[in-house]
């Protein structure tokens, strides 16, 4: 018997406050339960606007702790209620002065599983992270979900091939990629670099951007996500570009085997040779 897994993802225009917004996603994931989803993801801090357009204390607001914030403990909630394993990015403060952006994993039963925190910060026009952001310290967890091995890296995280690899080798079946990314910085990677990562690593991935124009920025999120399977082939069309959309589909991990068996690429890693990537 083919062991697929019906998949989720959300792009969402930004409503203008917290509440709202949150209440949006959690129709999605309700209408993606009734479609038979068994995982869902949402974009990068979800709850918010993307507020690192500009660099201003105020937005410090939107930090809230991770699992016992308002946001994760809702998720769990809805996870109970729909029996889906949800991912969750916020943006996290762990004490005074110690932001990330982060993004929480809670399994169908609304058990919190861990969080993963992200580890490249960008800092050029539009994207003012590191203002806000520490960089990720927790590793690359896999997590031990109902539907299989979940991992997640985050937005600007994508232009380093050694995450992906990292969440490959910890035994990643389907990683989460939340990203908030804008139509005149680098649209033209936007299918490239997840797709190539897919074949290189030989996992789906669930690449994940915003949409629409928001209040703090001229920054276009320009949507247009989707899933990839393991050969670089996307499953199903890629979503709008200009509308918020929720997106489902069905994934076939025993493809995982398949390709792994085929192209041999773990097998043939020559990590004896790799030592010059990891200097300073």
């Amino acid at each position: 018997m083919a062991n697929v897994v019906r998949a989720a993802l959300v792009q969402a225009t930004w409503t203008g406050d917290t509440a709202s917004m949150v209440a949006k996603h959690e129709e999605h994931a309700r209408e993606a339960a009734r479609q038979g989803a068994k995982v869902i993801g949402f974009q990068e801090v979800f709850n918010a606007p993307y507020f690192c357009q500009v660099q201003e204390p105020e937005h410090y607001r939107w930090a809230e702790p991770v699992p016992d914030g308002p946001t994760v403990t809702r998720m769990r909630e809805l996870a109970r209620e729909t029996g889906m394993v949800i991912v969750v990015p916020v943006f996290e403060v762990e004490q005074s002065g110690f932001y990330f952006n982060t993004a929480a994993v809670i399994d169908a039963d609304g058990t919190y599983l861990g969080k993963y925190r992200k580890h490249h910060i960008p800092q050029v026009k539009g994207f003012w992270e590191k203002y806000y952001f520490k960089p990720g310290n927790v590793g690359w967890p896999v997590f031990d979900t109902a539907v299989g091995r979940i991992g997640v890296y985050i937005c600007y995280d994508r232009h380093f091939p050694e995450g992906w690899r990292q969440l490959g080798l910890n035994g990643a079946q389907l990683v989460y990629n939340p990203s908030a990314t804008s139509r005149g910085l680098s649209a033209y990677l936007w299918q490239l670099e997840q797709p190539a990562a897919a074949v290189a690593n030989e996992y789906f991935i669930a690449a994940i951007n915003r949409v629409g124009q928001e209040e703090y920025g001229d920054n276009d999120f320009y949507g247009t996500s989707y899933f990839v399977d393991p050969r670089g082939q996307f499953v199903g069309e890629t979503a709008s570009d200009k509308a918020e959309e929720l997106v489902v589909r069905d994934l076939d991990f025993d493809l995982i085997e398949e390709v792994r068996q085929q192209w041999a690429f773990y097998r043939d890693r020559r990590p004896d040779a790799y030592e010059g990537l990891v200097q300073p």
